[in-house]
Parts: C-alpha cells; sequence; structure tokens
C-alpha cells in the first residue's frame, strides 16, 4: 500500500499538483485495503490520511495499519479543509469523475479561497497495472470461476429456468470460497442469447437452444469474469457457423495480446475475423475490458482503446455474434500481459460443448 501511494505522489508532482482527495471506493481501497462503503483519502508529497466517520474508525485501524486513521464528524469536508492549512495546501485536486457537482460547490464553499483542481483517472491509472498480489488473487477468482463451470455442465438441462442456473452459479461460486458473483449473471438462452447483456429471465430451456453463460467470481475484492457458450442437443449449421467464427476470431485476439500493442491492435484481429465472414454489424461491442477491483476497468480493447498494452494488465478477450431472434454466441477469457507475452487465467474448454 505504500508503493501504490508513493506512486501517486509521483503522478501529483508530474501534474504540479499539492494534493490529491480520493472519493471513489475503489480507489480509496486501492490505496490502503479499507473496505469500509464511506471514507476519503487525502495525499500530498509527505502526509497521507484515512478519514472515516464514527462507524469505521476500529475497521481502518485494522485494515489500514500503514494509515494515519482521521475521525470526521457531520461533514467531512471541514476535516479536510483543517488538513489543507495545517498543510499549507493552496491547491487540492479531487475526483471530477466521483463527486457530484453539489459536493464541489460544498467543497469550494469550506476550503477558504484555496483552489479546488478537478482532475481524472490519477488512481486508475495506477490500477491498470496489478502487482503481484492482485495477480495471485485474480488467478484464485478465475479458478474459482472454472471449478463452477465444470459444475454447472452437469446440471443444465432443458426444463431449467435461466434464473434456476444463474442461482446455482451464485451459490457454488460462494460454496468455493468468493464473496459473491462480481456482476449480475447473464444466462441468456434461445433467442435470448442474443442479448449481449441478457441478464437470467424466467425463460425455460429447450432442447436446439445456445445457452450463454456470463458470470465471475468477486474473491477478495477482486473480479474474475467468463463466458462460455453451449448448446442443448445438436447444433444446426447456423448455430455451428457462428459458433466457430468467434472460436477462431477469440483465439486469434488471445494470441494478439502482448506488451507493446494497443487495445486497438487486438479488437482489430478479432473484429475483422467476424467482420470478413460477413457478421461485422452483429459485433456491436468491444472485443476486451480490463479487470481488477471492478468488473469493468482500463484498458479496454476496443476500436478506441488507445492504451499500449504493459506487462502486469489484466484484461477479457471476448468477441460475440448476436442475431436477433436466433440466438448468439460470446467467448471470453481473462488474461495477465506477461514480459513474455500473456498468461490465460481461465482454462473452461472451448470447443463447443453439446448437452444431450
Amino acid at each position: 500500500m505504500e508503493k501504490r501511494i508513493d506512486r501517486l505522489r509521483e503522478r501529483l508532482k508530474e501534474q504540479d499538483l499539492e494534493a490529491l482527495l480520493v472519493i471513489h471506493p475503489m480507489n480509496r481501497r486501492y490505496l490502503t485495503g479499507f473496505t469500509g462503503t464511506a471514507g476519503m483519502v487525502l495525499v500530498t508529497d509527505k502526509d497521507a490520511k484515512l478519514l472515516v466517520d464514527f462507524r469505521y474508525v476500529e475497521q481502518a485501524q485494522k485494515q489500514a495499519p500503514h494509515m494515519d486513521v482521521v475521525r470526521v464528524g457531520g461533514e467531512p469536508f471541514r476535516t479536510v479543509a483543517q488538513l489543507c492549512r495545517e498543510w499549507n495546501v493552496s491547491r487540492l485536486a479531487f475526483e471530477q469523475d466521483h463527486l457530484v457537482y453539489a459536493r464541489v460547490e460544498k467543497l469550494k464553499s469550506i476550503l477558504d479561497g484555496a483552489e479546488v483542481v478537478p482532475v481524472s483517472n490519477m488512481v486508475e491509472k495506477l490500477r491498470e497495472t496489478k502487482d503481484a498480489d492482485e495477480l495471485k488473487t485474480l488467478r484464485q477468482a478465475a479458478r474459482i470461476a472454472d471449478e463452477v463451470f465444470a459444475e454447472i455442465l452437469k446440471e443444465i438441462r432443458p426444463g431449467l429456468r435461466e434464473r434456476d442456473i444463474a442461482f446455482r452459479l451464485e451459490f457454488l461460486m460462494r460454496e468455493k470460497g468468493a464473496t459473491s458473483s462480481s456482476f449480475d449473471i447473464i444466462v441468456a438462452s434461445g433467442p435470448r442469447s442474443a442479448l449481449p447483456h441478457g441478464v437470467a429471465s424466467d425463460r425455460v430451456l429447450e432442447k436446439g437452444d445456445f445457452v450463454t453463460l456470463d458470470f465471475g467470481a468477486l474473491y477478495e475484492g477482486y473480479c474474475s469474469d467468463i463466458t462460455r457458450t453451449i448448446v442443448l442437443g445438436k447444433p444446426n449449421e447456423r448455430q455451428r457457423e457462428i459458433y466457430d467464427i468467434v472460436l477462431y476470431a477469440q483465439q486469434a485476439a488471445l494470441e494478439a495480446v502482448r506488451p507493446g500493442v494497443t487495445g486497438r491492435d487486438v479488437d482489430k484481429v478479432a473484429r475483422d475475423i467476424i467482420t470478413d465472414r460477413g457478421y461485422g454489424e452483429q459485433f456491436g461491442h468491444s472485443t476486451g475490458h480490463g479487470i481488477g477491483l471492478e468488473i469493468h476497468e482500463a484498458p479496454t480493447l476496443s476500436v478506441n482503446g488507445e492504451t499500449v498494452l504493459q506487462s502486469g494488465m489484466v484484461v477479457t478477450v471476448e468477441p460475440g455474434i448476436y442475431l436477433p431472434g436466433f440466438g448468439g454466441v460470446r467467448i471470453e477469457d481473462d488474461v495477465v500481459v506477461t514480459e513474455q507475452g500473456k498468461e490465460v487465467l481461465t482454462h473452461s474448454p472451448k470447443d463447443l460443448i453439446v448437452i444431450e
């Protein structure tokens, strides 16, 4: 945690900023280890304090022993203003993406004339590259997802509702050590598999359906994210066609992941394959996104993905084809960029699984 704060101080120095007020819960957790639902972090070139109210003082002291924990009263910005005066801070940066306008105005009114500077992605940029402890946690989150997929395959059959499967996925992940699912579980069958974010419904699975399962485990605060598409009964010719195209595009994009390429480069590999096969209009989302403390983080593998991939970044690779009224296919893995290339974290089988 101290190293993370030191890296943040380097960013403050680069941008000629005296102090940063961190509001976003995931950024607060990243810098301190504190998991409470309220609090702020105030960081300068020499000082760093974790500000929490009465409810969280003991928890903060235990979870963030490297931090100076300060108890705040009814209006926490008054404590921020007091510290800024003590530290002679004349320019205070705040996270413009996470502090609503009314609170910004409140902060300005309390700071007694100190300049308030909006900044973006100060901590998020640090979070793009995972350290060894984060990677260890992400590997376990991915391992849980793989184990759960193997279990759920034994249970899926025509006659179940999508919600039944989602419930079992949640139960199995928790049983294997996850805190919860890392997002609302997607179970989309038959025509609903053409919905990229088809959260589980009451639809009953039928023979001949594609079934897309998109889920992940939240483990010690970190998210995994895996998607597999299976078929109930013998696939027809068109099902086999689009599955094979998506699989080929996904494997090619995985091979393209390495240090030095941009997210756009990886996206182009998958997108060109699907477009060349005539389904470009049916692939309307990005090829992938970063994962970590949040299920969607930077960098992105998309047509706008300008970030150059570096060792330690963790991304998903998940192209898909979606045909309204017919169904769709998505295949997704979690991948760490390494100095040599990549490490795939999810290992569930990807050849089309047919459940008779």
